[in-house]
């Protein structure tokens, strides 16, 4: 077992601090911390690619997947986490922006129910292509995802 750089204390090998005096202990192959399993380890990029494009729950499943250190260099993965994060964006302008000002006009209720099924049907349309391994490009959205994915 190692010991305390600074007081002697007797540390074990993944202690990151002294528990006696605080001091930052070094770590063996460099200052790397240690880290525990990959909680997406199990999860394919088909799978990943799906869980962006779910309506209302999507969007946290896209910023794991943007986060995560095993997708970082798959770039199909990352366009369609970011094209499922800009749908979720067309979303809430279509409820915040949209839905409030068809209110104000009357007979015109129905286009935002239009709206909203269209882009309902895009989410699960874009299910259907991630599930067979296509980065198909939604108008406008599939843009935003391929630039975003470019800058890195």
């Amino acid at each position: 077992m190692p010991f305390c750089s600074k007081c002697g204390n007797q540390v074990s090998p993944v202690d990151i601090y002294c528990a006696r005096c605080g001091q930052r202990q070094p770590i063996e192959g460099g200052d790397i911390p240690v880290t525990g399993p990959d909680p997406l380890a199990g999860v394919s990029a088909r799978t990943a690619s799906i869980l962006c494009y779910i309506p209302a729950v999507g969007w946290i499943c896209a910023v794991v997947v943007l986060a995560s250190m095993k997708f970082r260099n798959d770039r199909v993965v990352r366009f369609h986490a970011f094209q499922g994060l800009y749908l979720f964006v067309a979303n809430l302008i279509a409820k915040f922006v949209l839905q409030p000002l068809f209110w104000m006009v009357p007979d015109n209720v129905h286009i935002y129910r239009v709206v909203e099924l269209l882009l309902v049907l895009a989410a699960v349309f874009m299910m259907a292509k991630a599930a067979h391994d296509e980065a198909y490009s939604l108008p406008l959205l599939g843009e935003l995802a391929e630039r975003s994915v470019a800058e890195r």
